[in-house]
């Protein structure tokens, strides 16, 4: 056992997972694979929700004076507009096409941006992502991690099935973003309250239905210029903890 253990065991699993998921996706027909895309849409809307909810936490609504839901929404706002303003998701395709042209010549780049980006919000946002590795990076043991690693190891089949290569790339911004929490962990403890993580857990619920909208095939939400509330919404908690 050794610090880092998690996230290593979750990357080797969303790859290993991705590569079984296109070696079986060629083998589907084109209906089969429709249908299991908007499967994964709904699924994504049912974890989407579920991860919104934090919304409605007490001890977010205590520490931030019962304003809990009017800060989400405020990061969620000025978050969605600093995006549109950098044109995040612009960049995030340009990013995707290059990536695939380097890697995956000859599929979609619309699709293969399409599965980088689902897998990576899928993976990367959530509480297990953020308590996880900060457990971790404690010294309290990889054991959430080791559950999300199994959790996405099978999600990685079912996706990289539908959109291709571009999930198995999603492993390298699990590696970049729960690394990254865990050494902050290992250095800084607990930088982040309870009521920060359940802010930034909402924000990014309501990405996750955003996908969800997109992969059901319901409306192409442009999830990415929405990705700065991920950064706003516990700092936006922060504020109004020093607001008496």
């Amino acid at each position: 056992m050794f610090i880092g253990l998690g996230t290593v065991a979750n990357v080797v699993t969303v790859v290993v997972g991705s590569l079984i998921g296109v070696a079986v996706g060629h083998r589907l027909g084109e209906r089969t694979r429709t249908t299991i895309q908007q499967t994964l849409g709904l699924f994504t809307l049912v974890l989407g929700l579920q991860s919104a909810w934090s919304i409605s936490s007490p001890t977010l609504s205590a520490a931030t004076h019962g304003a809990g839901m009017l800060v989400v929404l405020g990061a969620l706002l000025i978050g969605t507009l600093l995006g549109s303003w950098l044109n995040i998701e612009d960049a995030l395709d340009q990013g995707a096409s290059w990536l695939k042209d380097k890697l995956a010549k000859g599929e979609d780049s619309h699709q293969f941006a399409s599965g980088f980006v689902t897998a990576t919000l899928v993976f990367c946002v959530g509480p297990l992502t953020i308590l996880g590795s900060l457990s971790d990076g404690l010294g309290h043991g990889a054991d959430q991690l080791l559950v999300k690693a199994v959790l996405d190891g099978f999600a990685a089949i079912a996706f990289a099935a539908s959109l291709g290569w571009g999930v198995l790339w999603s492993a390298a911004a699990v590696a970049i973003v729960q690394g990254s929490l865990t050494l902050l962990g290992y250095f800084l403890g607990n930088f982040m309250s309870g009521p920060e993580i359940e802010a930034l857990t909402a924000s990014g619920g309501v990405l996750l239905i955003g996908i969800g909208v997109r992969l059901a095939g319901i409306k192409d939400v442009r999830v990415g210029d929405m990705l700065p509330a991920l950064v706003l919404a516990p700092i936006g908690v922060a504020l109004m903890g020093l607001v008496h």
